[in-house]
């Protein structure tokens, strides 16, 4: 009778464990047949409409009309392959956010990180712009970093004083406020020639890029994405709390700051390149462990940055193409789309309490 109920619980087992890994591959499918049907549909649509064989063509053997390889080329693929990254940093940087203040709400945008990056830049760009006519990447995300720090330092100091989320959201809302106005009276006394460049970064954008930007993001996004792999263990063990890492030998300071280190790194690229983005940091991650059914760092890490980036892109695609010629704001677009989840899991949490 033992040995029956032994089979038998360990069939359910195995039964388990298919089902959940099949759950994984299809969810991992899903992304990646969107994440390329995505990008022949950026790449195609436009002002000039390129048909799927001469897209192949230009991309692998470079054949073709010189304008249209142009087109592909310097202009679609490198703002294709940058709202990929950058969207990607994004989920990625809300999802280790989320573990580090241990609430699905928190995110770059929401809780003022993404401001204080925006507001750094915005001073740096205007003094460099002034005394050497350009800004060289590398100066640029090390502004976003050291915003995106003051920022999250502010929010530490007040999540050590008040311990009510709503509390937390509403100090994060507070320090997007004050540097935006920090911002507006940069600009303000800018000249009218930096002024022009500021503008379509400070509503968030990904045209303009080159490849030589995608090159540097690619390698700052990847380093920082190794080094999450790396911390999937302890993550795993932080998520079922404090005293369970730590008994599992977690060094939980120097794993808390590991955390917002990277998350800043990567939120800070992001604003760097394409100014602040907003809602993308909460909904993918959360709409990422609703379709897997885990929170395992394993599966939710690669999932959270492939799944921000096919969001960036569809939403790149609609800010292109929507009101075309007219080309609407990334975060107009992120907004209306991730905006709703956010609602959706304000709702869900208060219904559960």
């Amino acid at each position: 009778m033992e040995k029956q109920m032994d089979h038998g619980s360990a069939g359910s087992f195995h039964e388990e464990n298919f089902r959940r890994r099949s759950r994984y591959t299809l969810v991992f499918v899903l992304l990646a047949a969107a994440f390329c049907a995505i990008i022949v549909l950026n790449i195609n649509t436009g002002n000039v409409n390129i048909p799927l064989g001469r897209i192949l063509n230009i991309i692998f053997a470079r054949s073709g009309s010189v304008d249209e390889v142009n087109i592909v080329w310097k202009i679609r693929l490198p703002r294709i392959l940058m709202s990929a990254i950058l969207g990607g940093a994004l989920a990625l940087s809300g999802f280790l956010l989320q573990t580090f203040f241990e609430n699905p709400i928190a995110g770059p945008f929401v809780l003022g990180i993404s401001s204080g990056a925006k507001m750094a830049v915005a001073i740096v760009m205007i003094y460099f712009i002034d005394m050497f006519g350009k800004v060289p990447s590398v100066i640029l995300i090390l502004a976003a970093f050291v915003g995106a720090m003051a920022s999250t330092g502010f929010i530490l100091l007040v999540s050590k004083a008040v311990h009510q989320m709503a509390a937390l959201l509403v100090a994060g809302i507070m320090i997007g406020y004050i540097c935006s106005a920090i911002t507006e009276f940069a600009i303000t006394f800018a000249e009218d020639s930096d002024i022009v460049n500021l503008h379509s970064w400070s509503q968030g954008s990904f045209s303009g890029s080159n490849w030589g930007n995608v090159g540097f993001a690619a390698v700052v996004v990847g380093i920082t994405v190794a080094l999450t792999f790396l911390l999937s263990k302890p993550i795993g063990a932080y998520q079922l709390g404090e005293h369970y890492a730590q008994s599992m030998g977690v060094n939980v300071k120097r794993f808390r700051v590991a955390l917002i280190l990277i998350s800043s790194i990567l939120s800070a690229t992001v604003t760097a390149f394409a100014g602040p983005i907003s809602f993308v940091g909460i909904a993918v991650p959360f709409l990422m462990k609703r379709a897997l059914g885990t929170s395992k760092p394993l599966v939710v890490i690669p999932a959270s940055f492939f799944g921000g980036a096919v969001f960036c892109m569809f939403c790149d695609l609609i800010a292109r193409m929507a009101f075309a010629p007219t080309e609407l704001n990334i975060s107009t677009v992120t907004s209306v789309l991730g905006a709703p989840v956010v609602i959706y899991m304000l709702i869900r949490r208060q219904g559960s309490r």
